[in-house]
């Protein structure tokens, strides 16, 4: 009878713990359809074509995430075609990756505009961060937190 009682207070009071609104994740897939609503029937607004592209998750409908891009651009996605893997988006010009959280630490690559990166740890103004090089291995290193798009100003940790 016990049991009964938890699973019917488990089922009817959902997720104890939400997902904080908003918050950043990232496209899951290499095609997602930007909707204007939240479901199939509404017309599609955009297509997004880079998967791990982050995004900022703004408001939830059933299976349903309103999301808004590095642009501000808004719409609706079905929550599979999202992750909660954490990116961001290199803004407006080439930007220094360094070794070391300092502006006079070595340079060891530069980041175009538009490069997606995997979010590892933010300190202060700084956050590290890991892109793939044009050889295929992977490179980690500091960016400026303000050259940056899909990190709080606050955040120091991405799990």
């Amino acid at each position: 009878m016990k049991i009964l009682l938890f699973l019917l207070i488990f089922l009817t009071t959902g997720n104890a713990d939400p997902l904080p609104i908003p918050r950043y994740a990232s496209l899951r897939a290499n095609a997602v359809n930007l909707h204007v609503g939240p479901g199939n029937n509404y017309p599609i607004d955009w297509l997004y074509i880079r998967q791990g592209m982050p995004v900022e998750i703004i408001a939830e409908f059933d299976t349903w995430r309103q999301i808004r891009d590095w642009q501000g651009t808004q719409g609706w996605v079905h929550k599979s075609l999202l992750s909660g893997r954490r990116t961001i988006w290199v803004l407006h010009t080439i930007k220094n990756l360094r070794k070391d959280p300092d502006i006079k630490a070595q340079i060891i690559a530069r980041l175009e505009p538009g490069v997606i990166a995997k979010a590892l740890e933010c300190k202060n103004s700084w956050c590290r961060v890991e892109v793939k090089s044009p050889t295929g291995g992977r490179l980690r290193g500091w960016v400026k937190r303000a050259a940056l798009w899909g990190v709080y100003p606050n955040e120091t940790s991405f799990k």
